[in-house]
């Protein structure tokens, strides 16, 4: 390479034209999924306090809110419930009038193609103790949960989800997931697998959101390690060997390392990123105080979520970042 002042990097970032030339990395609203959180209850809709600009939606309000993501150019949405009662079985994650199955039924008629309906597929909403599966002894039984989360996938396929996403991280899930799609016929439904899900202190305020917050301990047991990269290249391996057709990493900025990881050892398999609600919720926190540019901010960081190898982005700013692509 010439040295300088032969070599002026400089010169290509001279004015904005030249800029958008030679730009490696680009957003599109395409990129995009939607997180919603849906109620059964439609006095536990509205704002969500720890995540300013986060609205619970209600069986009747959900479809308005899928017209605003189509009209927005949005990939996807990704639906969590809220059910008005929980029990130890986490009977209401696949109940044909529970609100999940129901909310997905809803999305489907509203989304018509323009927009692929995802459910996520865990017990943490859907028990009364909070924790992601079934408790034996205060303790998750992973078997005994897979049976539960094979069953609601099989529900959520049969209520028209184009994709189901286990969070679980059980061992096992997307096989067992895998086989009860197949063995119901859907064949065609793809698995989004949370294949690398850290035990992270971002999900706060998720956790208020879906009224998820394990009611002891915590979910160190099957939730990844942060110190951990190497093992999530082993989970990655599993979920795809098992049936996945698309892994999540999450929380997405903390692991951007993990993300480029995954992305250089399978270089194949479409990977999606969480921008998780702490993630979220410390821009709009920060901005509202005003010590940052909110709009550079988030931006910056779902181009760095990009540009470390994700092909798709959940994120609670996909309406806002969209609308600002096309300003």
């Amino acid at each position: 390479m010439r040295q300088f002042p032969h070599t002026r990097l400089r010169r290509l970032r001279a004015v904005p034209a030249l800029r958008e030339l030679v730009l490696e990395t680009r957003l599109s609203a395409r990129d995009f999924i939607y997180p919603i959180f849906v109620v059964e209850q439609p006095e536990s809709a509205g704002a969500v306090a720890s995540m300013p600009g986060v609205e619970r939606q209600t069986l009747d309000s959900l479809p308005g809110m899928i017209e605003r993501v189509a009209e927005r150019r949005i990939s996807a949405v990704m639906l969590f419930g809220i059910p008005r009662r929980k029990d130890a079985g986490a009977s209401q994650a696949w109940a044909a009038e529970g609100v999940i199955v129901r909310a997905i039924e809803r999305a489907r008629r509203a989304a018509g193609t323009a927009v692929a309906v995802i459910a996520d597929v865990c017990l943490c909403e859907y028990t009364d103790h909070g924790h992601c599966g079934i408790l034996r002894q205060e303790r998750i039984d992973n078997d005994a949960t897979l049976e539960i989360l094979a069953k609601a996938s099989a529900a959520y396929a049969q209520a028209g989800a184009d994709v189901v996403a286990p969070s679980g991280m059980m061992d096992g899930m997307v096989g067992a997931i895998r086989g009860a799609l197949d063995a119901a016929g859907r064949t065609d439904t793809s698995i989004l697998s949370y294949a690398v899900k850290y035990a992270s202190a971002f999900y706060g305020p998720f956790r208020d959101a879906a009224e998820c917050a394990p009611k002891h301990g915590d979910r160190r047991s099957h939730q990844m390690d942060p110190g951990n990269a190497r093992e999530a290249l082993a989970e990655v391996e599993l979920d795809i060997a098992e049936g996945a057709d698309m892994v999540m990493v999450k929380p997405a900025m903390p692991y951007l390392d993990v993300v480029r990881c995954v992305r250089e050892a399978h270089s194949s398999v479409p990977i999606a990123a969480y921008q998780v609600s702490g993630e979220y919720s410390m821009i709009k926190a920060a901005s509202a105080k005003g010590w940052i540019d909110e709009r550079r901010a988030a931006m910056e960081a779902l181009t760095g979520i990009k540009r470390a190898g994700a092909d798709a982005i959940l994120t609670y700013y996909a309406l806002e970042a969209a609308e600002w692509l096309i300003a």
